[in-house]
């Protein structure tokens, strides 16, 4: 069978990741043959802000994947994207059909209104996906190709993203002589990792917890249907234990993997954990100090992000577009009592809007095969669905430069379109 070399690559706060997959054709399920990761340099909250730097951390993570795949070197590879104030939104568009059937070139007509509409705003549009399309004002049909009525509409998905902080990302890809074959929305490319296929399909809301990030996105009739970025993450609650226990950062992080707790009470009173705190003459200094002392400071940071997350569902509906099914992943999703914590946050009785139980559990990547032990939790979501995304659509992502966003984003959509109709 012929086979394909796809490449992602997830340039986070935290780290730097990159996997490289092997797909068969005919296959949509990729199978990992390399994986390098590297801590982060260079990157605050998903954009660049030293570009050397950000170029080292990039050629260290690939330059290990590709001797782990073999040792042959990688050109292109999908990338995700956090930065330039990403905006989602739905909008319809109708066109007149005249009652006759309704061909290729009505389709083409209602993807030109909707490109008019797309270029009053001047950013990049990574994803612009029909949702559903309807006929004399009924929705729901899946081919409206070969069926008749007066008019036909769709109603599309569109994520954009600021211009300047993508082109930062691709020259520093230049850099390592690598080309920027496709961009994704990252809460987009960790739910197609995290989501099974049904909670796509019948609605789910997927919350990726990264280091300096915490995102949103939305699923429903197996689309993305909302993508949102939240300016805090895992690593602003390893400050506050830095901070609150005058312990080093890397020490700090270590206490929140490992003793970290969302629910004081949880933790029995007398459990009691060994620490290196900094005294004021600059040396270390072991102590011991109670756990409920940690959790006192881990609890409120992770109830403030889950509140910023509920409100943003509340604003904009999604409980009531996608249904009550929440799937957390990411690097902080990981810390214990974190699922109880958000069960009683998002049931609360001071928001109507969402009142009622949540299903909520957290999300690995499942949806890629061949994941070393070490790279099967919640951390490498966004990365396997780079690879997820890559394989289901190389015949319409073409290698892309900002320079020219509507032009190359609309004609992969009008190649999705002609494809599937």
């Amino acid at each position: 069978m012929r086979e394909q070399i796809i490449a992602a690559l997830d340039v986070g706060t935290s780290k730097v990741c990159c996997f490289i997959a092997r797909v068969r054709e005919g296959e949509s399920r990729p199978r990992v043959i390399g994986i390098g990761h590297q801590i982060s340099n260079g990157i605050k909250s998903g954009t660049v802000v030293d570009m050397e730097e950000t170029e080292t951390s990039i050629r260290a993570a690939v330059d290990t994947a590709e001797r782990m795949a073999g040792g042959s070197p990688i050109q292109d590879v999908y990338i995700n994207i956090s930065a330039g104030q990403p905006k989602s939104r739905i909008f319809s568009v109708e066109v007149d059909v005249a009652g006759h059937e309704i061909s290729q070139l009505d389709i083409d007509h209602v993807l030109a209104v909707g490109q008019d509409i797309l270029q009053d705003e001047d950013r990049f549009v990574i994803h612009s996906r029909p949702i559903s399309f309807s006929i004399d004002g009924v929705a729901g049909a899946k081919r409206p190709l070969g069926m008749f009525g007066e008019k036909l509409g769709v109603e599309i998905h569109m994520s954009s993203v600021a211009i300047s902080p993508l082109k930062n990302i691709q020259i520093c890809l230049n850099r390592c002589h690598l080309n920027l074959k496709g961009v994704v929305l990252t809460p987009y490319a960790s739910a197609l990792a995290a989501l099974v296929p049904d909670e796509r399909e019948l609605g789910s809301i997927c919350i990726d917890m990264g280091g300096g990030l915490t995102s949103i996105s939305a699923f429903r009739d197996n689309e993305l249907v909302f993508g949102d970025i939240i300016q805090v993450g895992g690593n602003h609650v390893t400050r506050d234990i830095a901070q609150g226990l005058s312990v080093p950062e890397a020490k700090a992080e270590k206490l929140k993997i490992k003793y970290g707790n969302c629910l004081m009470d949880s933790v029995p009173v007398r459990d009691q954990i060994d620490i290196i705190q900094v005294g004021e003459d600059g040396q270390e200094h072991a102590m011991t100090i109670p756990r409920a002392m940690l959790t006192s400071i881990v609890s409120p940071r992770v109830e403030e992000i889950l509140e910023l997350v509920r409100d943003r569902i509340i604003e904009t509906g999604l409980a009531d577009m996608v249904g009550r099914r929440i799937v957390f992943t990411g690097g902080a999703s990981q810390i214990a009592g974190l699922e109880e914590l958000a069960r009683k946050i998002f049931s609360v009785k001071t928001s109507p809007e969402l009142r009622g139980d949540f299903y909520v559990r957290v999300g690995r990547p499942i949806s890629v095969d061949g994941l070393a032990d070490a790279a099967v939790g919640p951390v490498f979501s966004t990365c396997a669905g780079l690879l997820n995304y890559g394989s289901v659509m190389p015949d319409e992502v073409h290698a892309i430069s900002v320079e020219k966003p509507r032009e190359s984003v609309f004609s992969r959509f009008g190649g999705w379109m002609k494809t599937n109709f």
